[in-house]
């Protein structure tokens, strides 16, 4: 088949999920020998970025605000899209749905993939929201086919829409190589971890503040940043204290170090499906805290361990882990055997590939 993927903001994968979902499906694809092409956005990709050579890239520009990136770049990709060979298209993110019929009208059937209930980020405000609410509306009829992530999403869109989607998760795997930390200055097994963006409804403040109630030597490793708000990012470190190392962005290799030799890993990311973050954590077999919303706990089971939304609570989490070398372990191997046997990069891809075959 001729696929492409539209919505993200490109490969190689630097700043959230469905990055990770276009660089691992499109090249899974290509090895199962489907011709795949990737759209990309100019100030997130450059020509000379290391992917895989069997996935095509077009890179498009955009409009760097976070109410305008996606919305013109997917309308740039959706027309670019329909003049190519492709047969069918796999959109991402709700708020691309107002383009998905586009390459419809030339004969292209489309794949929109939701991710959660994206209108509840409280970095929107109010006319975003509503532009987000009337996005899942149009979802339930500008695709060929919805996706969601989770069956809490599923459940939504069947209940209040009465539509039907399927079901098809993210996946995790540890990509092999050195599990040895380099270019960071800390002691495996003994800092605290927690990946995100920096955003509000990621609770990196509530992480702070939980983590400032602690005595104890392990520092608090914050990865992530925020491209649209380094303002935000400031705040955050004016509220940390010394042992809160930030290191930005870190994706690749080095990633996959710093969650393979995480004593702990927070994560409290309150919006969203199933998160390949709290994925990624627990295939790697970290000892992971949640923060308890419904679609986490689905993701996590009894492979991790939920907090309630409050510093307090945090922190006595935290506390009753670093005194408890045996629950750590015991927590990380239920998270590994949990992510291992329902997340699978290999399933994801033949869920999509059947989809896709279906439409055709």
């Amino acid at each position: 088949m001729k696929i492409a993927i539209l919505g993200t903001r490109g490969i190689p994968a630097r700043y959230g999920g469905f990055e990770t979902l276009a660089e691992q499906l499109s090249s899974r694809l290509a090895s199962h020998g489907h011709e795949v092409t990737v759209y990309c956005r100019r100030p997130f990709t450059t020509p000379g970025d290391v992917v895989d050579p069997k996935v095509r890239r077009v890179i498009l520009p955009t409009i760097s605000h976070k109410y305008f990136d996606t919305a013109f770049h997917t309308f740039l990709s959706a027309i670019h899209v329909s003049f190519t060979n492709a047969e069918v298209v796999l959109f991402c993110n709700v708020a691309n749905s107002p383009w998905v019929w586009i390459p419809r009208l030339f004969g292209k059937p489309t794949v929109l993939n939701v991710d959660g209930l994206d209108r509840k980020r409280r970095k929107w405000n109010f006319l975003a929201r509503g532009f987000l609410s009337v996005c899942e509306a149009l979802a339930t009829f500008t695709p060929s086919r919805i996706v969601t992530d989770a069956r809490l999403i599923q459940e939504y869109y069947r209940c209040r829409f009465g539509k039907n989607s399927t079901v098809i998760s993210y996946g995790a795997e540890v990509p092999p190589g050195s599990d040895n930390l380099e270019g960071v200055d800390l002691a495996p097994r003994q800092y605290i971890l927690y990946v995100s963006r920096l955003e509000p409804e990621n609770n990196p403040e509530l992480v702070i503040d939980a983590y400032r109630q602690l005595q104890t030597d392990w520092p608090l490793v914050m990865v992530g940043g925020n491209p649209y708000d380094e303002a935000y990012v400031a705040r955050l470190k004016s509220l940390a204290d010394a042992r809160v190392i930030f290191l930005g962005g870190i994706y690749g290799p080095g990633y996959w170090q710093l969650l393979k030799n995480a004593g702990l890993y927070i994560f409290a990311c309150e919006v969203g499906g199933v998160h390949p973050a709290l994925v990624e954590a627990m295939v790697a077999g970290n000892t992971v805290l949640y923060l308890d919303t419904p679609e986490n706990r689905e993701t996590a089971a009894d492979g991790a361990q939920p907090f309630q939304p409050a510093a307090a609570d945090l922190a006595s989490q935290l506390t009753r882990l670093l005194a408890n070398d045996r629950l750590r372990r015991d927590l990380g191997q239920k998270a590994r055997q949990r992510a291992e046997s329902v997340f699978s990069w290999e399933t994801v891809t033949r869920s999509y590939e059947s989809l896709f075959a279906q439409l055709l």
